[in-house]
């Protein structure tokens, strides 16, 4: 697993996606802190590893990234770690539209592609 907090090519996550799932990378957004915790099994476990660093459980939200795709098919918004009925957010997807957009941010920030 690998915190980012410095832009990284969309090679590497190909790299990843490629020893892990194949397509896919899983990842854990810290949206305040603006850093992405990625090449983790489980999503839950790149959150274990975020919230150890000192991120608030609240800020963290887990997606799924293509490295091949583009645009909105580039991030998939989909975890267990996102039920949160406290929070108003039912499902395993991100259902408040400006949370998603801080995660987008948060995901062109730091991946070059």
């Amino acid at each position: 697993m690998k915190i980012i907090t410095e832009k990284i090519k969309i090679s590497e996550l190909n790299d990843m996606a490629k020893d892990m799932y194949g397509s896919l990378v899983k990842g854990v957004v810290d949206i305040k802190k603006e850093i992405l915790a990625v090449d983790g099994e489980l999503h839950a476990d790149e959150e274990a590893l975020l919230l150890e660093k000192g991120s608030m459980q609240k800020d963290l939200w887990g997606i799924n990234l293509y490295p091949q795709l583009e645009g909105d098919d580039f991030i998939e918004f989909d975890s267990v770690i996102n039920i949160r009925p406290s929070m108003g957010n039912k499902t395993r997807s991100v259902d408040n539209e400006e949370t998603k957009e801080q995660i987008k941010m948060v995901v062109n920030k730091l991946i070059l592609r």
